[in-house]
């Protein structure tokens, strides 16, 4: 079985909205490797910080609601 990546991150993005704070900060509960990926696409601010809570790239904000939006929400009627 061969795992496509970029679904994981855009999940993993749409989570990290779920649990945004202070605007752009979200937890960084997630696994590493999907953190990093999200990391080298400019979405997020490094995660290999003490912090407990990662920044948002105005891109990744963007992505972030738009991914939350798309998998976790059901339409409007």
């Amino acid at each position: 079985m061969e795992i496509d990546t970029d679904k994981i991150d855009n999940a993993v993005l749409g989570l990290l909205w779920l649990t945004l704070h202070e605007e752009r900060r979200a937890w960084k509960g997630m696994d590493w490797d999907a953190l990093d990926r999200l990391h080298q696409k400019g979405l997020i601010g490094n995660p290999a910080s003490k912090a407990k809570s990662v920044a948002l790239t105005d891109e990744g904000l963007r992505r972030a609601e738009e991914m939350f939006r798309t998998l976790f929400t059901r339409p409007t009627p």
